[in-house]
């Protein structure tokens, strides 16, 4: 069980990095030439890696790749969803609901007993 929240731990700092090396460029370097936010977002992307690969070998141990993948998908949706609300301020939509709901089941079906 340990194992487990380690990796979520590190999945969780892990997707911090990759939203931002994602979408933050969008907001700060939309006036800089398009290689610029490449070569940025992948110097943030490093410190993903760094996060996301101990995080998926730790958890392998537990888990079975199926379920990392959602358990990814998950907190993903969750650093999200506050990211384009918070710092590139989107409105707010009913769409999160629904797409949480079907995370809801996506892990339903990854993780019950068989």
């Amino acid at each position: 069980m340990r194992e487990i929240g380690y990796a979520v731990l590190l999945l969780i700092m892990s997707n911090v990095f990759m939203t931002f090396a994602w979408y933050a460029h969008l907001k700060e370097l939309n006036h800089k030439p398009w290689i610029i936010a490449a070569l940025i977002s992948w110097g943030i992307a490093f410190f993903e890696y760094m996060l996301q690969v101990p995080a998926n070998r730790i958890g392998f141990t537990v888990l079975s790749v199926a379920q990392l993948k959602i358990l990814q998908e998950v907190i993903t949706l969750s650093i999200f969803v506050p990211f384009a609300l918070f710092y590139l301020k989107e409105p707010l939509k009913l769409d999160y609901l629904w797409a949480a709901l079907c995370m809801v089941g996506a892990v339903y079906f990854m993780f019950r007993a068989k």
